[in-house]
Order: structure tokens, then sequence, then C-alpha cells
């Protein structure tokens, strides 16, 4: 992990197309914002925790079980 210290309306260089700037700096946030191409995927990690989270479990249940529930739902 590269670390780097800014400070407001300082910015870094991710390759030569997505920039990253300080916006604003309070007690405990600072505020980011992230300037890329439209084709360039930003999501928060934590949010893209959850959607990994949520694949691997819905892999986890059988093709068994979702006909029982649905035959179940169905009577």
């Amino acid at each position: 992990m590269l670390v780097i210290t800014r400070k407001l309306n300082e910015s870094i260089l991710v390759a030569d197309n997505i920039e990253v700037t300080i916006l604003e700096i309070t007690k405990d946030k600072v505020r980011l914002g992230v300037d890329a191409p439209k084709e360039v995927k930003i999501i928060r990690s934590e949010l893209m925790l959850v959607k990994n989270s949520n694949e691997e479990a819905s892999k986890a249940v059988s093709q068994d079980a979702i006909k029982a529930l649905l035959t179940k739902r169905g009577q």
C-alpha cells in the first residue's frame, strides 16, 4: 500500500486518467472527489464486500432447495 499525505484541494493521479482530490477534511472524515472516465467502475470497498458475500451465499443454496421452496409456496 502506498501512503501519501495530501492537504485540502490537493490531489493524486492514478495512471494517466484518474484524479483523486481531497475536497473536505473534518474531525473524523475525509471527503474525496474522483475524476475518472465513465467506463471506470468506482465503488466503496464495503459495498463490494457485501456484494461478494451475497454472491457467495447465493451459490451455496442448492437448486433442490430453491425448487422445494417454490413448490411449498405454490401449495
